[in-house]
């Protein structure tokens, strides 16, 4: 799996279909008309706005009109908003999809879904398969579902770039991998292309499935489309619930080593031809392999970082960086550390112990300050990212005397909600680690803010 940016990006609320208004900025176009938090916008200059960008293609211009519903009485209201070069409209809505999320039409084998716990919650099962997101939020989406007037409308409001799961260009492995529909996929794709939308791309590689010749097949189909400016390959992730998966490249260094081989002259061409690497492993074949992750010129300004290219590099330059130009701050933790009696643990997941490890080998020379590798035992399987830690494994595998502790926790492992993803709050998690005696914070997990943290954490 991949070091994602969240556990789960998704609220837990229920979403109410319609152009519902969250936030209203004082002053602005959109104060100034009277519309407030909890409004609906019912049309934008005509135009029933299906999503954000029905609304910023329509209300584009210095000038448009609206309707508005006020569900308090159920009126409709007409207005007009005007506002001056550069301003926005002031207004923020609860969702950036207004007629519901698209969900997927795929059987893929490798799905994560199909591999959750039987009692993850709902919002969890939820697999949204939707181009919009793609452009909006920087989902990966197969296209299987895109008909022809979306992807004209793809090309003609330039939803550029998308982020496009490929996984295989035979056919017949493509329908094996994800599906009788695997082939609408690529006709969108090479329609979107065709237009001049870029394209960053995704390969899950299965071993035995999409590896090998197929991989090869999939990387030539790729070089040849220019539009194509990225291509991350990352590995099967399976949980103990999986039926058909148990093994991964994280179980085989010698398979994850031949994949970084069959990348070589694919980069080293990219780069004689475009200046670019373009295509590009995530860091954890790297990790299995046990080979240094590239410099950071090989990551091409880090395009994939969320689907967890060059994380681990960007994380080792950080920690450089803040190494020297916060040398005295990180000398007035580890002696904070060391007067009061304190140790530091930073909560990690397996695969980045190592590299949070190195970090703490140059914040706390005294040894004080080290990593807490959590184990997941909830998923199993080979899942052992930061991302995907729950509160059931942290709780059980943190000692029950924290005294003299403090406890950093990643804000990775909740979601908007502040939720882990076995449903407790972090408001509990927090609570029960005080409980045992740990003074606790909350920090995204690099060098900078843990440095913050921990500041913050010997200072109070």
């Amino acid at each position: 799996m991949s070091e994602q940016g969240r556990a789960d990006y998704a609220s837990t609320r229920p979403q109410a279909t319609g152009a519902w208004v969250a936030a209203v900025e004082e002053g602005s176009p959109a104060w100034e008309a009277g519309i407030e938090p909890g409004m609906r916008i019912v049309t934008v200059n005509g135009v029933e706005p299906r999503d954000l960008i029905d609304w910023r293609w329509e209300a584009d211009g210095a000038f448009c009109e609206l309707e508005v519903l006020d569900p308090r009485d159920g009126t409709v209201t007409p207005c007009e908003l005007w506002r001056e070069p550069g301003q926005d409209w002031g207004v923020d809505f609860t969702d950036v999809l207004f007629d519901g999320i698209r969900t997927c039409v795929n059987a893929c084998q490798f799905c994560f879904m199909a591999m959750l716990p039987p009692e993850a919650r709902a919002t969890l099962t939820l697999r949204d398969d939707d181009y919009r997101l793609s452009f909006l939020q920087g989902n990966f989406v197969t296209l299987t579902n895109v008909t022809d007037e979306e992807a004209d409308r793809i090309v003609e409001c330039g939803l550029s770039p998308m982020n496009v799961s490929i996984h295989a260009i035979t056919p017949e492995v493509r329908r094996s991998l994800i599906g009788r529909r695997a082939d609408r996929g690529v006709e969108v794709l090479e329609r979107l292309l065709a237009g001049g939308v870029e394209v960053h791309a995704q390969i899950v590689l299965c071993p035995g499935i999409n590896d090998g010749e197929e991989l090869a097949a999939t990387l030539d189909w790729v070089e040849a489309r220019t539009g194509i400016t990225s291509l991350a390959i990352v590995p099967l992730g399976y949980t103990k619930h999986s039926r058909r998966f148990q093994r991964s490249y994280s179980d085989d260094p010698a398979a994850a080593r031949e994949v970084v081989r069959a990348l070589e002259p694919y980069q080293r061409r990219a780069r004689e031809t475009l200046g670019i690497t373009r295509f590009q492993l995530s860091d954890e074949f790297y990790v299995a392999a046990r080979l240094d992750v590239p410099p950071a010129e090989t990551y091409d300004g880090y395009p994939q970082f969320y689907d967890g290219i060059g994380m681990l590099r960007s994380f080792l330059d950080e920690a450089a960086l803040v190494a020297r130009e916060r040398e005295g701050e990180m000398s007035e933790a580890d002696a904070a550390l060391a007067a009061r009696g304190l140790e530091a643990r930073l909560v990690c997941g397996e695969a980045a112990e190592e590299t949070i490890g190195a970090f703490c080998a140059l914040l706390s020379p005294s040894g004080r300050a080290r990593t807490r590798a959590v184990r997941n035992d909830y998923f199993g399987g080979d899942v052992n990212v930061t991302g995907l830690i729950v509160s059931e494994d942290l709780l059980a595998q943190l000692p029950d005397d924290l005294g003299d502790t403090l406890v950093v926790l990643p804000e990775v492992m909740f979601n908007f909600d502040r939720l882990t993803l076995d449903g407790d709050t972090q408001e509990h998690v927090i609570a029960e680690l005080e409980r045992r005696g740990a003074r606790v914070g909350v920090s995204v997990p690099s060098p900078g803010a843990y440095l913050d943290c921990l500041l913050e954490l010997v200072r109070g």
